[in-house]
């Protein structure tokens, strides 16, 4: 009567899609039946049995194929989080940095490296601080293994110890399906400076009875000027500079702007202390609290600045420096006169101080370069060229007196060097030139660039230069220690001369007239022997054309070497030879003196006996 439900036990189904019957283990009424139950012996009997007995000798399973290690472990990384201390030495406010890690196990190469989280703007090289390697653990050659991590150990590399606080899931787990029991894990140590930093102060601050919303709302635009100066003229470059001080009664700020003249030098920066409160009164503090600081809170001003700390004729010292107000604007003056019932608004008049005349010190001449022309270093950083007579340079541009001078020297081989002197009118600077000679083991060519050479005795006070007048004949000049003596010049030097008779004195002039009269008297005598031979010049002139035209066939003749091949030999420079040099000179130079126009023309050339004026024959010879 207890029963209440009489379903029959299902005993067909399916399994894995096929059909299959089963023994009920129930009855009707969920009664348990005994019947179809295996009894314990039967049981204990067929767990003896081995499936060999009903399936067969089972096959063996083939083998599993190799993996190597750096498949198997592929990507797979043993990950601790750990810490290193760092020693501060130099730094008063911490003795020792932590600092956070964490160190990376790679198990395909039993490789390590240490990264370091970077943190922004720390002010230290963080990121990786040692690369993926195999760290050595000793001296003897040996490497760190993933068996020498665990939890709350030291770890020594490259001379840093890394204490290990905690590691990764995965490392755990691998960790201890290796057999290796890990230590309980461990709290992360952090750097007490930067948790000091981080830690937000706290301030206890009354709330002040004053109200700055009605102080903003009945002042705001209103801004007290004051025009001030800073005399800084007692230290070195220092000057007495103007400014305006602005008070703004909103909030009681101060700022204050330079004032730039025009062509003052200065760049325009306007601002010298810019908008904020400016403290007048500090608190009494200790000695080791500094004097200046960047950032001053209310705790450390005992008294800013305000309206009232300001008048006409009177100093503020602001931030360190000390400005006089002299004057103030319309504005200011009512507001003063209704806030505090000052009348007194007298300007005070500013007079400059003159400035200290400074001697100047030229610093003695070094040798380098022109005299005046080192000198323009002393008068200006970006030195200009000396002025030069612009006027002497025009009219006199391209004269140059030339003069042979001779070395005056103990050594025989240097007496016999000879050397040509130019002095260039327009700039009366001088340069000597040494023509190259050959077989004299002696390399001519520039011996002095264009200079001018002082004489000698004189000083960089007042320098006495060489001057046309100074060069006679037979006279020394002194260039930078050597001697030269004048030997010979040209003749342009004694008709340049002449001609401006009244600039150069007399005895100059004298001593190259008394040079050069010996030549003139040649000159003048084979000018007076040349036979007319009932010739005149313009036939000379006809004959010469002819010798022209005749000697363009012989296209193997040199102009230049014949001309200067007679100029060589005209040593005394008299334009007279001997008729048998000229011959030779002719020959050795392949000149067809058999032909009759040159005969002739050397016949119309003859003054004297055997002599010829070898300037008419050059005539044939155009260079």
């Amino acid at each position: 009567p207890q029963k209440t439900s009489f379903h029959r036990s299902q005993t067909l189904g399916y399994k894995n899609g096929f059909a299959f019957s089963r023994l009920p283990t129930v009855g009707i009424g969920r009664e348990r039946l005994y019947v179809n139950q295996l009894s314990q012996a039967e049981v204990e009997e067929l767990s003896s049995n081995r499936p060999t007995l009903i399936y067969g000798q089972a096959k063996q399973a083939p083998p599993s194929g190799f993996v190597p290690a750096h498949v198997a472990f592929d990507k797979k990384i043993l990950k601790f989080d750990a810490y290193f201390q760092e020693d501060v030495p130099l730094s008063a406010q911490e003795c020792y940095r932590i600092r956070q890690v964490g160190i990376y196990y790679y198990l395909e190469d039993d490789s390590m490296a240490v990264i370091e989280p970077v943190v922004q703007n720390s002010g230290l090289p963080q990121g990786k601080l040692i690369r993926r390697h195999q760290v050595p653990k000793n001296d003897r050659g040996d490497h760190y293994h993933w068996k020498d991590l665990n939890r709350g150990v030291n770890i020594t590399m490259y001379g840093r110890t890394y204490h290990i606080v905690d590691c990764d899931p995965f490392t755990q787990v691998f960790l201890e399906s290796q057999g290796i029991e890990l230590n309980p894990p461990e709290e992360m140590a952090f750097d007490p400076y930067t948790e000091l930093r981080q830690m937000p102060m706290r301030k206890y601050i009354t709330p002040s009875d004053f109200d700055q919303l009605k102080q903003f709302l009945t002042y705001d635009k209103q801004v007290l000027r004051f025009y001030a100066t800073w005399d800084d003229t007692d230290s070195m470059f220092g000057e007495n500079r103007s400014y305006i001080i602005h008070h703004y009664l909103a909030d009681d700020t101060v700022e204050v702007r330079e004032v730039y003249k025009q062509n003052d030098g200065r760049d325009p920066f306007p601002i010298l202390i810019k908008r904020q409160r400016l403290p007048k009164t500090f608190v009494d503090n200790k000695k080791t609290f500094p004097s200046c600081v960047l950032e001053i809170s209310d705790q450390e001003v005992l008294e800013w600045y305000t309206a009232k700390d300001f008048a006409v004729g009177k100093s503020t010292t602001l931030l360190g420096r000390t400005f006089f107000i002299y004057d103030c604007d319309e504005f200011t003056r009512n507001f003063y006169r209704d806030k505090f019932g000052i009348t007194d608004f007298q300007p005070v008049e500013i007079k400059k101080k003159p400035p200290e005349e400074v001697p100047q010190v030229i610093p003695p001449y070094n040798g380098f370069g022109i005299l005046e022309d080192s000198l323009q270093n002393c008068f200006s950083l970006l030195p200009k060229p000396p002025r030069k007579d612009v006027i002497k340079m025009l009219e006199n541009d391209h004269k140059v007196l030339r003069y042979q001078v001779a070395l005056e020297s103990p050594n025989p081989e240097d007496r016999k060097r000879r050397f040509i002197l130019s002095y260039f009118l327009s700039n009366d600077m001088m340069s000597i030139y040494e023509p190259p000679v050959r077989n004299s083991g002696i390399i001519g060519g520039k011996y002095l660039g264009k200079t001018r050479v002082a004489k000698p005795g004189s000083t960089t006070e007042n320098a006495v230069y060489y001057e046309p007048s100074d060069l006679t004949i037979g006279s020394t000049i002194e260039v930078f220690g050597h001697r030269f003596v004048i030997t010979d010049a040209d003749e342009y030097v004694l008709n340049y001369m002449e001609s401006n008779a009244e600039s150069y004195p007399a005895a100059t002039l004298q001593s190259l007239r008394d040079h050069f009269r010996p030549r003139q008297v040649v000159k003048e005598t084979a000018n007076s022997d040349i036979p007319t031979l009932g010739t005149s010049k313009q036939e000379l002139d006809e004959l010469i054309v002819q010798v022209q035209e005749e000697l363009k066939l012989h296209k193997y003749l040199n102009n230049k070497n014949i001309q200067e091949a007679f100029h060589q030999c005209d040593k005394d420079g008299s334009g007279i030879l001997d008729k048998a040099k000229v011959l030779a000179l002719c020959n050795s130079l392949s000149v067809p003196t058999n032909t009759f126009l040159v005969n002739k023309l050397i016949d119309l050339c003859s003054c004297g006996e055997d002599k010829i004026n070898y300037h008419d024959f050059l005539r044939a010879f155009p260079s």
